[in-house]
């Protein structure tokens, strides 16, 4: 077991203790079981990313903007604009269905699972239905659409949250919506000031696949070390790493 191991969640195959599993993990047994096997089982996690700032300073003040709507009733002027019926969901629980680590949980009997999920926003529609709204910070000159190979996961994000907020009782809408701050850069001068062109994109979300995907973790954390995904660059770097190091 790697140094810090006991600091991390590590999964102990005859452990009876519920495991909590977050939404971003299930997305790295997505990516690579073998990187997620060596997180969750072994302790050995992928070096951390840098930290996304101004996307966190985006993120925060969307949800002080909408917080603002909630507390009155009433629809953001964002949502008129895209014909969205529906205003933010005002639940005593927000707080915590949005804090890293706590998030939306449910416990999953079958696998032994606490699956979470932390939350950007929730609105509900006119038919009592929650919509699951997730906040994206970008700047490009290009549309934003949800194409894109790495946004993918985005919508595998997505539907994690309606899934979690079905088995807790609610009723959920199959439509989400992701709201984009795009960074305008065709200004003359900088002024102290970024501004945001902010878009909403609607998707039509299918959690068929979070069932099985979840009996999948529970086997590959329970088995042996999954062999290393040719199309994973960290498998790749640790593979040449041990060609040089002897």
């Amino acid at each position: 077991m790697a140094n810090g191991a006991r600091r991390r969640n590590i999964f102990h195959p005859n452990s009876d203790e519920p495991f909590k599993l977050s939404r971003s993990k299930i997305e790295l047994f997505t990516e690579c079981p073998r990187c997620f096997y060596l997180d969750r089982r072994l302790g050995v996690g992928r070096p951390p990313g840098f930290p996304f700032t101004l996307n966190s300073a985006v993120d925060a003040l969307l949800k002080k903007e909408f917080d603002v709507h909630r507390a009155q009733g009433t629809s953001h002027p964002l949502m008129k604009a895209y014909g969205v019926d529906a205003v933010p969901f005002p639940h005593e629980m927000m707080d915590e269905w949005r804090e890293n680590f706590k998030g939306v949980q449910y416990y999953h009997e079958s696998t032994g699972f606490i699956v979470t999920g932390a939350v950007d926003d929730i609105w509900v529609n006119r038919n009592q239905e929650l919509i699951v709204v997730d906040y994206k910070a970008t700047s490009t000159a290009s549309e934003i659409t949800l194409e894109a190979e790495y946004r993918q996961a985005y919508k595998r994000q997505m539907e994690i949250y309606q899934w979690l907020l079905r088995k807790n009782g609610f009723k959920v809408s199959d439509t989400g919506y992701f709201v984009y701050a795009n960074g305008d850069k065709d200004k003359e001068a900088f002024d102290g000031k970024l501004e945001f062109n902010v878009v909403i994109l609607s998707y039509t979300g299918n959690d068929a696949w979070i069932e099985p995907a979840l009996h999948e973790i529970k086997a590959c954390l329970e088995g042996e070390m999954p062999n290393p995904n040719p199309e994973c660059e960290y498998c790749a770097y640790r593979k040449t790493a041990r060609t040089y190091e002897g």
